[in-house]
């Protein structure tokens, strides 16, 4: 779709000399991209004037929609700008436009982030981009507020050193909860960097060694099964893992004819249940000395893969026990940003400048 424009004469300032003049000095017609019209490629054809001065200076009337020397009007500009928010690929965002990959590129490089101000909760965690040379980049968010405070190009210790050092030491003492994975040099940087905060170790990070560990006790008992029993056991998993009360009638049966085969599957079960009930235990006092009741059951388990999932809990014990106390603070907020940073690697099949990665997240995120 081509619409014809031609602006009402006026009379202009010469950029050489200052004066006012209206004489006009030619014509040239110039064609310029604008907003998609009903999914149609729209072009403004702008009849565009050129005054002459006294002085001899020849110059263009300025429009106000128009920026010198562009060929796009700052509207469409304005629309891929907001048009970064989504999770769709820069080439889909182009070609809906009517522009090319490289001035999408090019507008996402005039959208720049400062680094934020820190408020008193900070969660950190690793999310697999393969940007700037780097396999795992690192999200920072604000577990209370659900906001991404930063994208770092790197994971390392010597790089988080580096990025929390420059972080004013008032602003670092302000912090008041730090949640990670169970990963030692979170925990240590937090240490260094944070030294009022109570570090806390996400649930969804301890809860599942527990998982692992049924998971474990049942493909080790499935290798001394009858090739028919043991393919029931693998499809039928799910009866295991799931919490037995959440299970229907006659999916309780056939969960119980399962724990009937061996007796280490059905103490791995009893502990499983067990852990499950201290983690939504309202109460913390009784979920700390159940807590510890537990690491004991497992350690004389005699099941070589719960006595590691206890040696597991008792070293993080304190980080764990301040999960349960503070059970309103998480990191799924972050986890729920990561699965948005996933979709949109997806559709945009990857993206490798770290740069561009940051500010499609940041924007993607808000």
């Amino acid at each position: 779709m081509k619409i014809d424009l031609e602006t009402t004469q006026k009379e202009h300032v010469c950029p050489a000399c200052g004066a006012l003049t209206k004489r006009i000095h030619d014509y040239r017609m110039q064609t310029i991209k604008d907003l998609p019209f009903q999914l149609k490629h729209c072009y403004l054809v702008l009849k565009k004037r050129r005054y002459a001065c006294s002085c001899g200076k020849r110059f263009y009337e300025d429009y106000a929609f128009l920026p010198r020397y562009f060929q796009r009007t700052s509207r469409l500009t304005a629309f891929i700008a907001a048009t970064l928010h989504d999770t769709a690929s820069v080439s889909s965002i182009a070609e809906r436009c009517n522009v090319s990959v490289s001035t999408v590129n090019r507008i996402l490089d005039t959208i720049s982030f400062h680094r934020p101000t820190l408020s008193r909760t900070i969660s950190i965690d690793e999310f697999k981009g393969n940007a700037g040379g780097e396999k795992y980049q690192c999200i920072l968010v604000d577990s209370v507020k659900h906001a991404v405070l930063d994208i770092l190009p790197s994971r390392s210790q010597n790089f988080l050193t580096s990025y929390f050092r420059d972080i004013p030491k008032k602003e670092r003492y302000r912090i008041e909860f730090f949640v990670c994975d169970m990963w030692r040099p979170y925990t240590d940087l937090a240490k260094t960097f944070f030294p009022n905060a109570t570090i806390i170790i996400d649930k969804y990070h301890f809860i599942r060694q527990t998982t692992w560990a049924i998971e474990n006790v049942r493909k080790r008992l499935q290798k001394t099964m009858p090739a028919n029993l043991r393919k029931y056991y693998k499809r039928s998993r799910s009866l295991i893992l799931t919490r037995y009360d959440k299970l229907k009638d006659d999916n309780k049966k056939a969960c119980d004819l399962m724990l009937l085969y061996n007796d280490d599957l059905r103490l791995a079960h009893y502990l499983k249940e067990w852990f499950y009930r201290i983690c939504q235990n309202p109460k913390y006092s009784q979920q700390r000395k159940e807590f510890f009741d537990w690491i004991s059951t497992a350690e004389q388990s005699k099941l070589p893969e719960f006595e590691k999932c206890a040696e597991t809990y008792r070293h993080w014990s304190k980080e764990i026990l301040n999960a349960f106390k503070y059970a309103h603070i998480t990191n799924g907020p972050t986890e729920g940003f990561n699965n948005k940073i996933k979709v949109l690697k997806r559709t945009s099949y990857g993206i490798r400048n770290f740069e561009h990665l940051r500010t499609r997240i940041l924007l993607t995120t808000r």
